[in-house]
């Protein structure tokens, strides 16, 4: 697509409404638009979020479940083997802590409890915990569960589904191409198989990446149409937030409107999905945050697994004062 081709953005949101998605070129062109552009575009992915979502808002609250004994070696994460971060290391929680988090994260209006791990897959006894913290949740308080818990086999899935856990989460990261740039443990395809293995034994997929760690443009709507083709349900966007002693420590951060730019390519290439402004939202996008809540239609809030959040007040403050709400449990 030439640069010099005028979008009419409005046009765009319009056809996607009517069921005509978006191709290649056009995603890229939203990442390429103009800086005038910009709130024409948000105001377009809006269009689309609307008539999907409403303005609701989801919230989502982490528990980082064992902490800084990954055996991968993910270039972005403070946790992995060969990064000198400082992080905290403990061994998985035990179910009442679980459970406990649950309950907290309920009182913060959380729609979705993520029990996650930072791991090549889960042991048997930690299996074995996960399953039955969630069987007691579920009994206990109305919140639902997802749970990332690094590669799984089909009966690991199954295992899970059968606890009652209604969605897993495992991101792709990056596009294909990309991926042996950041990983080199595990394979792009290995993360594949888990997201069909959870969705075959019948939880929702939650499958996003990370912006920011020297991709591309074109990688990032690869990764956009990799997460439409495996209808992935629910999909955080996350910006890097360069951790000291990691292999892209030395990353720059996005700008804000950059990481605007890709969270309305992301709804306007999945427009009927769940988009979660994620990890790195307060350092890269500053000021314009309330701005991310056009494109997306849920966040995390608290905290991101090994950084801390702006907090859930402000957060709360900060969805109300946009004229959006937050969705809740019944």
């Amino acid at each position: 697509m030439s640069k010099t081709r005028v979008i009419d953005w409005n046009q765009l949101s319009r056809r996607v409404l009517d069921n005509n998605p978006v191709s290649r070129d056009e995603a890229m062109a939203i990442l390429s638009s103009e800086e005038d552009e910009l709130l024409a575009v948000l105001d377009a992915s809006f269009q689309i979020r609307k008539k999907y979502w409403g303005r609701g808002i989801r919230i989502h609250v982490l528990e980082n479940a064992k902490s800084g004994m990954c055996r991968e070696n993910c270039s972005f994460c403070s946790q992995a083997i060969g990064s000198y971060s400082g992080v905290d290391r403990y061994k998985f929680l035990s179910v009442g802590e679980l459970v406990e988090g649950a309950r907290n994260a309920y009182e913060k209006k959380a729609v979705k409890y993520c029990i996650v791990t930072a791991t090549r897959g889960p042991s048997e006894s930690e299996m074995g915990v996960v399953c039955e913290a969630v069987q007691k949740i579920k009994n206990e308080i109305p919140i639902e569960i997802c749970t990332s818990l690094g590669l799984l086999t089909g009966d690991q899935a199954d295992r899970l589904a059968a606890a009652g856990v209604d969605r897993f989460n495992h991101n792709l990261e990056t596009s294909e191409r990309f991926y042996s740039e950041i990983c080199q443990t595990h394979t792009y395809q290995d993360r594949v198989d888990t997201i069909q293995a959870a969705k075959k034994a019948g939880m929702e997929a939650c499958c996003g990446g990370i912006m920011g760690m020297g991709e591309t443009h074109n990688d990032r709507v690869e990764l956009a149409f990799a997460l439409r083709e495996l209808e992935i349900e629910s999909i955080p966007v996350n910006f890097l937030d360069p951790r000291e002693g990691t292999p892209l420590a030395d990353c720059s951060l996005m700008e804000p409107a950059e990481c605007l730019r890709c969270l309305a390519m992301f709804r306007f290439v999945n427009p009927t999905r769940e988009i979660r402004v994620a990890g790195g939202r307060e350092v890269c996008l500053k000021h314009l945050q309330p701005l991310a809540l056009y494109p997306a239609n849920s966040l995390f809030s608290e905290g991101y697994l090994t950084t801390t959040g702006q907090g859930n007040p402000e957060d709360m403050a900060m969805i109300q004062e946009a004229g959006f709400y937050t969705e809740e449990m019944i």
